[in-house]
């Protein structure tokens, strides 16, 4: 058998090993790199957020002279209401998400319901592939009046993909051997999903959550269309009025609350995850 090679020195020689280590290091150094711009992030978004935000309050109402016109629109109160309700509707869409998607996913990753899986992502691929639009006025048209839920079921259709497609790769993704493990340890099925498998799978769930805040924050513009409010009511105000101020709040401030909402999202993927995979 040959003996290892000697260095020098007299020692054996680690150079093959010094190699692995240097192939290995970009890829650390690449997961460091990432993790500080996702902390940067996290600390300059809200910022960037409430600075728009800020200062299109301050410039519209501060330092401008608005018409009569203008006043009834663009001043406090009614703008506080208007995104009192882009709020509501968002975070209502995510509590409808969450609520469906999540036991759905879990349902169709056991055994017995494997088989509807391909049926219940085949009908939210519709639901993300439809134009947002097109959703709300037809589901109008369907039930012939319009409202807050009018504006609110539809686009929980539309950013429902995201969460049960997380929460089903989540779940697929739990190590077989992790689950055997608790079933050796006498787990029931419904104890190994609480305390092993829903656990691993939360990272994934609130990545997802996270583009479905997004995707809501952003078509709830959408949602005075058919009498929901929300921001859009100011944007459309602004069109019919050629009110460029209307136009210029309106489209900020639903940028700024995108950001800030994404912004919780992230939060949430930092912070609720199981504190091992953080």
């Amino acid at each position: 058998m040959t003996a290892p090679a000697q260095s020098k020195a007299g020692g054996l020689d680690t150079s093959f090993m010094e190699g692995t280590e240097a192939a290995g290091a970009p890829d650390r150094s690449l997961d460091s790199e990432l993790r500080r711009a996702e902390r940067m992030r996290l600390l300059v978004q809200p910022v960037v957020a409430l600075l728009l935000g800020g200062g299109v309050l301050v410039w519209a109402l501060g330092f401008r002279t608005l018409t009569a016109t203008q006043k009834a629109t663009v001043n406090r109160s009614y703008i506080q209401s208007l995104i009192g309700q882009h709020l509501q509707i968002t975070f209502v869409v995510a509590a409808i998400i969450i609520v469906v998607a999540v036991p759905l996913g879990i349902l169709v990753t056991r055994p017995a319901f494997t088989w509807l899986s391909p049926v219940f992502i085949g009908i939210a691929n519709i639901g993300a592939s439809a134009p947002a639009i097109g959703l709300l006025v037809l589901y109008y048209l369907a039930i012939g009046s319009g409202g807050f839920w009018t504006g609110v079921l539809p686009i929980a259709f539309y950013a429902l993909l995201p969460v049960l497609r997380n929460t089903i790769l989540g779940l697929r993704e739990v190590d077989e051997t992790l689950i055997d493990a608790g079933r050796g340890q006498g787990m029931s099925g419904a104890t190994v999903l609480r305390r092993i498998e829903f656990p691993l799978a939360v990272p994934y769930i609130l990545a997802g959550l996270r583009t479905s805040l997004v995707l809501a924050v952003g078509t709830a513009t959408l949602s005075f269309l058919v009498g929901a409010g929300g921001l859009g009511v100011l944007i459309d105000t602004g069109y019919k009025l050629n009110d460029i101020v209307a136009l210029v709040v309106g489209g900020v401030l639903a940028v700024a609350l995108a950001l800030l909402v994404d912004w919780l999202g992230a939060l949430a993927e930092q912070f609720l995850g199981p504190k091992g995979l953080r």
